[in-house]
C-alpha cells in the first residue's frame, strides 16, 4: 500500500514536470490550432530539439496563413532559419509585397535575405520611392562647360527598388557614381555655362536618357537639380598657363639662337685670327724672297728703291684716307 502511494506521488510529479515542460509547446500548438494553421505538437517539440525557436516559426506561419500566403510551409520557414535567414523580416516583406501587388515569391525573398540585403527596406522602397543625395557625402559635382567656366551641381535622385535585380544588382553607390558621371558629361557638352544655368532640366534629361539604372537594384524615376553654382574660369587659367608655357619655350629658343650666334661669332673670330696668322706668315716670306732675288741677280738696287717708294706712297694715301679724330672744343 505504501509502495503504491509512493509510485502515485512519483507519477504525479513526473506528470507535473511533463506538463510544465510541454506547457509552452501546447500553448503554441493551441494558438496555431485556433488560427486555422494546424501544426502537429510533436513538430513544435522537434523545432526546439533542432535549436529552432518554435514561437518564431509558429508566429510566422500564422501571419502568412492569415495573409493568404498558405503555400509557404513550416518546413520552408525552418529551412530558411537554419540557413541563417531572418524569418520575421522575410515574412513581413512577403505580406507587404502581396498587399502592394509586387511580384515576390518565397524563393526570391529568401535569396535576397541570405544575400545580406534588407528585404523589408527593399519592399518598402518599391512602394514608397527613396531619395538619394548626389553626391551623398556633401559637396558638389563639378563640371566644366566648353567655354571653360566651372559649374558646381548638387542633385537628388528618386529611385525605386527593382526586386527582380536586387540579388546581384549594383547598390546606391553605383547609382550615385553614374549620375555624377552623367552630370559632368552633360555640363561638358554644353557650349556655354549660360545654357546650363538657364535650363537645368536639360542635364536631367541627358542623364536619364543614358539608362544609368541598368544592372542595378534600382529604377531611377527622376533626377532633380537642387543647387547650381558657378566656379572658377578654368578655360582662362588653362590659356594663361599655355601662354606662360609658350613664353618659356620662346625664351628658350631665343636663348638657344643667342648662344649659337655667340658661338658662331667666336668661330669667325678664330678664323680671322687664323687668316691674320697666315697673312703674317706670308708677309714674313717677302723679305726672304727679295733677299733670294738679290742673290740671284733678279732684283737690283733701283728696283728695291722703287718698291720702297711705292710702299711709302701707299702708306701716305692710306693715312690721308683715314678720317681725322674730332677733338673736343
Amino acid at each position: 500500500m505504501d509502495m503504491a502511494y509512493i509510485l502515485l506521488i512519483l507519477g504525479a510529479l513526473f506528470g507535473l514536470i511533463a506538463i510544465l515542460i510541454l506547457g509552452k509547446f501546447v500553448a503554441l500548438w493551441f494558438r496555431a490550432f485556433v488560427s486555422g494553421t494546424r501544426i502537429p505538437l510533436f513538430n513544435i517539440v522537434g523545432m526546439s530539439m533542432r535549436k529552432i525557436p518554435p514561437h518564431v516559426i509558429v508566429n510566422a506561419r500564422i501571419n502568412l496563413f492569415k495573409a493568404g500566403l498558405k503555400q509557404i510551409s513550416v518546413e520552408d520557414l525552418e529551412t530558411h532559419y537554419l540557413a541563417g535567414g531572418h524569418v520575421p523580416e522575410v515574412v513581413q516583406a512577403m505580406i507587404a509585397a502581396d498587399k502592394a501587388n509586387i511580384a515576390l515569391d518565397w524563393r526570391q525573398a529568401t535569396a535576397i535575405d541570405l544575400a545580406g540585403r534588407n528585404i523589408r527596406e527593399a519592399v518598402a522602397t518599391s512602394v514608397n520611392p527613396k531619395v538619394i543625395d548626389c553626391p551623398s557625402h556633401g559637396g558638389y559635382i563639378t563640371g566644366v562647360a566648353k567655354n571653360g567656366i566651372q559649374i558646381k551641381v548638387r542633385a537628388r535622385v528618386t529611385v525605386r527598388t527593382n526586386i527582380a535585380q536586387l540579388v546581384g544588382g549594383a547598390t546606391e553607390e553605383t547609382i550615385i557614381a553614374r549620375v555624377g558621371e552623367g552630370i559632368v558629361s552633360a555640363i561638358g557638352g554644353a557650349e556655354t555655362h549660360f545654357v546650363v544655368l538657364e535650363s537645368p532640366q536639360s542635364i536631367s534629361k541627358v542623364v536619364l536618357d543614358k539608362g544609368l539604372d541598368s544592372s542595378t537594384a534600382f529604377m531611377i524615376l527622376s533626377i532633380d537639380i537642387v543647387e547650381m553654382n558657378l566656379g572658377e574660369n578654368i578655360g582662362a587659367k588653362l590659356r594663361a598657363d599655355q601662354a606662360e608655357s609658350d613664353k618659356k619655350i620662346a625664351q628658350a629658343e631665343a636663348e638657344k639662337r643667342r648662344a649659337m650666334a655667340v658661338a658662331m661669332e667666336q668661330e669667325n673670330m678664330a678664323k680671322v685670327k687664323d687668316m691674320e696668322a697666315k697673312l703674317i706668315e706670308a708677309q714674313s716670306q717677302v723679305p726672304q724672297a727679295m733677299a733670294e732675288a738679290f742673290r740671284a741677280g733678279n732684283l737690283g738696287v733701283m728696283d728695291y728703291m722703287k718698291i720702297k717708294n711705292v710702299e711709302s706712297d701707299t702708306n701716305m694715301r692710306s693715312s690721308l684716307a683715314k678720317p681725322e679724330d674730332k677733338k673736343p672744343k
